[in-house]
């Protein structure tokens, strides 16, 4: 009886793991607001990138405001390679970067130890 219910106990975990690496979870999405010639997000970060996914319109300048709230050293840093932008991140505070959208496309974003990651999608 106790091996069976180990073996119970085992085989949902293993479902639980594989669902919570591999399975597909909501992704938050959003778009800059766009104030004549400039775009503008809020970006909080807090155990993760809210939102994950950013809307940008091309050819127009965009701010990308982070607030991180996670204490966690992987957070304190994020890092956008396409763009050349590899910033620290302070706590609790509004910390803008600015990035020109230049060309159309899909641009991953991610935290100093490339474990977090976000998206800017660039229309």
């Amino acid at each position: 009886m106790t091996n069976s219910i180990v073996f119970i106990l085992g085989v949902a975990m293993i479902g639980f793991i594989a669902w919570w690496f591999f399975g597909k979870h909501e992704v938050s999405q959003q778009e800059a607001v766009v104030r004549g010639d400039h775009q503008e997000i809020q970006v909080s970060v807090d155990g993760g990138y809210i939102p994950q996914t950013i809307v940008l319109k091309k050819g127009i300048p965009a701010t990308l405001i982070f607030n991180r709230k996670d204490p966690s050293s992987c957070l304190d840093q994020v890092v956008f390679s396409d763009f050349g932008v590899h910033e620290d991140l302070p706590m609790k505070k509004d910390f803008p970067i600015t990035i020109m959208p230049k060309e159309a496309g899909e641009f991953d974003f991610a935290c100093g130890m490339n474990m977090i990651h976000g998206k800017v999608i660039i229309k």
